[in-house]
């Protein structure tokens, strides 16, 4: 009987010589945060807290206000005052309610933050059932600082 050789294919990477192409491990990976969200759990009209991660990232250029665009609601930037509390935590705080009377915002509804540079921040919200809202506005005028009224953006049924 004639021996056979047998060869093994592995299913894993193996161990076998060469320059590896996996990517570097996470921890040696640049921190960038980008973008995040948080869910209303209390009153949907006081100020909100950010994540602490996004506070960190802008460590040492802490804005005195963020700008807020609703995504696909027109150009329109609702301005929102900052406060961070010297422990590392940031909120929104004036001209939130605003922004969430004119969104509608309620208890559970989820909204995701994209920080798009020069303390511009673009919200997708998503409703208690978790189904994204589009909004449109029908509105000119894009400075939300002319008056004290809210000019919602209008969510089509």
């Amino acid at each position: 009987m004639a021996s056979t050789s047998r060869t093994r294919k592995g299913r894993g990477r193996g161990r076998g010589s060469g320059s590896s192409s996996l990517p570097p491990p996470p921890s040696t990976l640049p921190l960038i945060i980008e973008e995040f969200f948080i869910v209303v759990y209390e009153d949907p009209l006081v100020k909100k807290k950010l994540p602490n991660k996004f506070a960190d990232y802008l460590h040492g250029q802490e804005p005195a206000k963020v700008y807020l665009r609703a995504a696909d609601c027109g150009p329109r930037l609702w301005t929102v005052e900052v406060l961070f509390d010297g422990q590392g935590r940031m909120y929104l705080d004036k001209g939130w309610e605003k922004f969430a009377i004119a969104h509608g915002v309620d208890f559970g509804w989820f909204l995701h933050f994209k920080y798009e540079g020069d303390d511009v921040l673009t919200v997708k919200v998503f409703d208690g059932t978790m189904c994204r809202r589009y909004y449109y506005s029908d509105d000119e005028d894009t400075d939300d600082e002319s008056d004290d009224d809210v000019k919602p953006c209008i969510h089509p049924l």
